[in-house]
């Protein structure tokens, strides 16, 4: 068993176990970073009438790339991503430029930094209270 010393065993286990933590180290920083926490806006009542938002606010502390679900009936409502004079003044008014309108039922907003505002384009809700403004960090 010529070229097979005492020391050429553990160099092999030496470098397997090095090149398995490199391993490691690169596909833990391939992985995607991890999921910000989603939020069903109203809870089980939804995005709708009747709902106190800010209570529902109350407690939470939004951080970029959290995500909020609207649920809602796409019949009557409708979520409109508005500036903040949009949001005072219950007019759909764009943000940077346009307002997104999600028309869904189901949709899912996934927030940067800053605050953002949400009302119910539909005649009369966003005054009904059908607002919210999240502050994210």
């Amino acid at each position: 068993m010529a070229g097979r010393g005492r020391g050429s065993a553990s160099s092999n286990g030496a470098l397997a176990v090095a090149l398995l933590c490199a391993a490691a180290v690169i596909l833990s920083s391939a992985m995607p970073a991890e999921a910000g926490t989603t939020y069903h806006v109203g809870d089980a009542a939804g995005w709708t009438h009747n709902v106190d938002y800010g209570q529902w606010l109350a407690g939470k502390t939004f951080h970029a790339g959290d995500m909020l679900v609207f649920k809602y009936n796409a019949t009557y409502h409708d979520v409109a991503w508005v500036s903040k004079g949009g949001y005072r003044h219950c007019v759909v008014s764009p943000k940077g430029g346009r307002a997104p309108v999600y028309r869904t039922g189901n949709d899912t907003v996934r927030l940067p930094s800053g605050t953002h505002y949400f009302i119910c384009g539909s005649p009369g809700h966003c005054q009904a209270g059908m607002k919210l403004a999240v502050k994210v960090y």
